[in-house]
């Protein structure tokens, strides 16, 4: 067991990585047969652990909804599943910002020997990283699935679009649906610059207040007033981000995974994009598979 675990997550966890997991080994097995060498990577990797927290401990989180186990177990982060997936992956590159937990990440290599010279560390920025791999790389013979699981917001729509111009990554999303977006989007349509800012970097666009808020005239004693409120719910804003998405993937999947909290509200959603355009239709097929609940 390692000495520092990733603390986060709950049943949600299991589930997000079971099925990216299954889609690894689904990868895999096509591309052993293809003549390109292909990859595992994960931005926001942590420590390859994850710990399910004590309930008790809930009020120490920034959202409580993230501790929900009545007791504390370390099972495998999303590191350390994809270094089990068999058949192999040619490469497997981790990212890791946090200087701690990039040094627990470095302890992958001793857990798994059979691997270790295949496995890349970086400790780094997700956002600048990826962006300088995208579009500094050649990926004609090249391929990769890419996991992005953030605690937030800290994904840039510039980094997807870096991704989806490689024509050759296919990427899994965690979209922090419930999480962050919903809980910034006031009823009151009264949202300052920082979060306007914040959300406009997320979707790489600005008609998503358009989308997610309806202008009403009603008229008062001193003629017509104008008023902004949210029309949007969970449905209207994935649907926007999977819309969001098909502008610059060629295969997305049209059925992304709510990953809900004991009160049955989403936190996340799991999104999936296919990104080399000969190959797409084959893999949102199989994503959209492992994606039904």
């Amino acid at each position: 067991m390692p000495e520092k675990s990733h603390d986060f997550g709950g049943d949600w966890t299991t589930e997000k990585l079971e099925r990216v997991a299954k889609y690894l080994k689904a990868y895999a097995t096509i591309m052993k047969e293809k003549a390109f060498p292909f990859a595992y990577i994960d931005a926001f990797a942590g420590t390859g652990y994850r710990t399910l927290r004590r309930s008790d401990e809930a009020e120490q989180l920034m959202f409580p909804e993230l501790s929900e186990a009545e007791s504390q177990q370390f099972l495998d982060g999303s590191a350390r599943k994809a270094l089990q997936v068999q058949p192999r992956f040619y490469k497997y590159l981790f990212i890791e910002k946090d200087e701690q937990r990039f040094r627990a990440l470095q302890k992958l290599r001793t857990e798994f020997p059979e691997v270790a010279g295949d496995i890349i560390l970086v400790n780094a920025e997700a956002n600048s990283y990826l962006q300088d791999m995208c579009d500094n790389r050649n990926w004609k013979k090249h391929r990769a699935v890419l996991f992005l699981d953030p605690y937030g917001m800290e994904v840039e729509w510039q980094t997807i679009e870096a991704i989806a111009r490689t024509q050759a990554i296919d990427l899994w999303l965690l979209f922090p649906l419930g999480i962050a977006v919903n809980r910034l989007l006031k009823r009151d349509s009264n949202i300052g610059t920082a979060v306007r800012n914040a959300l406009n970097r997320l979707f790489g666009a600005e008609d998503w207040y358009e989308t997610f808020y309806e202008t009403t005239t009603r008229i008062s004693l001193f003629g017509p007033e104008t008023h902004r409120h949210k029309v949007s719910d969970f449905d209207t804003i994935a649907e926007y981000m999977i819309k969001r998405l098909r502008t610059v993937f060629p295969g997305v999947a049209q059925n992304p995974l709510p990953l809900l909290n004991s009160r049955n509200n989403p936190l996340y959603l799991l999104c999936f994009a296919a990104g080399n355009p000969k190959g797409a239709t084959t893999a949102v097929k199989i994503a959209q598979d492992i994606l039904k609940r």
